[in-house]
């Protein structure tokens, strides 16, 4: 990870937020979506979308990446594919709202990852932010919590993610971000129609669904993938895990907006946990890491 001025911090918080946001707006359309298709072929024409899109648009600067970084892309691709297919097959075996919370543990999972792979110092303000930012998930999502098949699954897509973070923050850097989110999603893309393909690829069925399609293709896929990339350049892993965590906080926002939820005590005092869980991390101090994950040629 590249050491980076203050502007620079603050600028990667402010992308890895509207991150949250974009991807936060999508748990209920992809409830509704992966109900006409499937898992693993909705998720095959998302990436396949997104990739797409961004290398048509600079195609040069992604035939430019060899070597170690080709090499690190595909890997954050296959771990970040992992993940998806994890968490949108335990969507399909569970609520949306367990499912974000599950989800979200990946808050938890990252700071672990980091000290083990990164050898990694949390410093005890950072722990409270992770604590308070899983209490506060739990008051968002949770009105009772059992753990079968579907959250089973989710919670080891948690972990997936938590280590795409963790990987993400060591390997990236601002002058390959660009690529190495275009190669991430198309790995995603051929890793999911590989799945997919011996029994035929499902796609929409109406304009409505294809206009869903397309939005979390481009936006909560193209742009969330290309400014997390950036953005973790630029940040600890850990810290950018607890940014992340407001991604429930957004979910609930626009499940409230747009469909027939309604406002509680329980989701403006997880909003505000989550909230106060990433101030806390924000106000932490900063510590150097002095160790990234191995070289791929090591």
């Amino acid at each position: 990870m590249e050491p980076a001025p203050r502007s620079y911090g603050v600028l990667a918080a402010a992308a890895l937020l509207a991150v949250t946001a974009a991807w936060g707006s999508t748990f209920f359309l992809i409830k509704d979506l992966v109900e006409v298709v499937p898992p693993v072929d909705f998720l095959a024409v998302r990436f396949a979308i997104a990739a797409g899109a961004l290398f048509l648009l600079r195609p040069r600067t992604v035939l430019a990446l060899r070597g170690d970084g080709l090499r690190r892309a595909v890997v954050l691709g296959l771990v970040y594919g992992g993940a998806q297919i994890l968490q949108t097959v335990g969507l399909a075996h569970t609520s949306a709202s367990v499912s974000g919370f599950v989800t979200g543990m990946y808050v938890v999972f990252t700071p672990i990852l980091a000290a083990l792979v990164l050898r990694q110092r949390i410093g005890v303000l950072v722990w409270i932010a992770v604590g308070i930012a899983t209490v506060g998930l739990g008051f968002l999502s949770l009105e009772g919590l059992a753990i079968g098949y579907g959250e089973g699954i989710t919670l080891l897509s948690a972990l997936l993610y938590a280590l795409h973070i963790v990987m993400l923050g060591a390997w990236t850097s601002a002058r390959e971000a660009y690529a190495l989110a275009v190669v991430q999603m198309a790995v995603i893309a051929v890793l999911c129609f590989a799945i997919s393909a011996p029994g035929g690829i499902v796609l929409p069925q109406t304009g409505g669904q294809w206009v869903s399609m397309v939005y979390m293709a481009l936006v909560a896929g193209a742009f969330a993938m290309l400014a997390q990339t950036w953005a973790q350049a630029h940040l600890p892993a850990t810290r950018a895990a607890i940014i992340m965590s407001m991604e429930p906080v957004f979910a609930a926002a626009f499940a409230i907006g747009f469909t027939d939820e309604s406002l509680t005590v329980r989701t403006l005092a997880g909003g505000a946990l989550v909230l106060a869980a990433m101030l806390l991390a924000e106000a932490a101090p900063r510590r150097h890491v002095e160790a990234e994950v191995p070289h791929l040629s090591q």
